[in-house]
């Protein structure tokens, strides 16, 4: 029985464009059951101001479509929702396609958290290798112990980023090379904020009680700039890698950023910039991509 609904907009390969199905994600992990409700219009729905509610659900999605059997981090860290991310994905995936790219894809995953919520998503989807990274030693325990449990050392492996200015610096290696890289950087410049932007979210839920509802430490959430700072230190590291990854790419998330973006990789030399629309819930967000090939 589908009865939250979802994002008509997501991509044509997302398994989630028709909503979720409580019956079966129930099923599949009966840990989400007692977050189940019926609401005044007799809809079973979860609280999405919630996040331990937003964890179970998201727990679900994986183990019912993912063939994932164990996902478990601290609820201090980032919960990133499955629907979203696997549509980056899957608008890369087309992007590889269309440049000729079919078969022993690697991954270079930019920040992959204590959830490894791309490279679990990537290989089952596509079957696709990932090197992850992060600036943070205890998200990468988490996301190595996932890897572990689910069987996938063969096709994940984790690097640590020791300095947290660099993005590509210090985590390739001169023999690397990768037919893709993804990236979802911090969205802000500080703490402040980060917890504005999340006062006017839950005021759309009609709460009131400060609650990150897909919760995040600050190495998630925020860095020094914000958005346009690391999107910026990206593109210019890229450049220094230009002949160690065939298409960079990263989430973002304020279209203002843009129209700079392309001018700062056209002087940094890309070959080609492409802007990929996304619906992301009640927002547009987009993916830009670029290559120096």
């Amino acid at each position: 029985m589908k009865t939250i609904k979802n994002n008509p907009n997501f991509h044509a390969n997302n398994k989630h464009k028709s909503g979720y199905d409580l019956d079966l994600l129930c099923s599949s992990y009966p840990d989400l059951e007692p977050f189940v409700f019926e609401n005044k219009y007799q809809t079973r729905t979860i609280d999405f101001a919630n996040p331990k509610a937003v964890k179970a659900l998201n727990t679900a999605l994986l183990f019912a479509y993912y063939h994932i059997k164990f996902w478990e981090f601290p609820d201090t860290n980032l919960c990133p929702p499955i629907p979203g991310r696997v549509d980056y994905l899957h608008h890369v995936s087309d992007l590889l396609k269309q440049s000729n790219i079919h078969e022993n894809i690697n991954v270079l995953d930019i920040g992959t958290g204590a959830s490894c919520i791309y490279p679990i998503l990537g290989n089952a989807e596509y079957k696709w290798s990932f090197v992850g990274t992060d600036i943070d030693k205890e998200s990468l325990k988490y996301a190595q112990n996932i890897i572990s449990k689910n069987g996938l050392k063969n096709s994940i492996s984790l690097r640590y980023q020791v300095n947290s200015s660099n993005i590509l610096k210090g985590v390739l290696k001169e023999f690397d090379r990768f037919f893709l890289a993804i990236c979802n950087p911090p969205f802000y410049k500080s703490e402040v904020e980060a917890l504005e932007a999340t006062t006017r979210k839950l005021k759309g839920l009609n709460k009131n009680d400060i609650v990150r509802n897909f919760s995040g430490t600050h190495n998630e959430l925020w860095y020094q700039g914000g958005e346009k700072a690391f999107i910026h230190n990206y593109l210019y590291e890229s450049s220094l890698f230009k002949n160690q990854c065939i298409w960079f790419t990263t989430l973002v998330s304020k279209k203002d950023l843009v129209r700079g973006m392309q001018v700062s990789l056209k002087k940094l030399g890309a070959k080609e910039i492409k802007i990929i629309n996304m619906g992301q819930g009640n927002k547009i967000s987009r993916i830009v991509a670029w290559t120096f090939k």
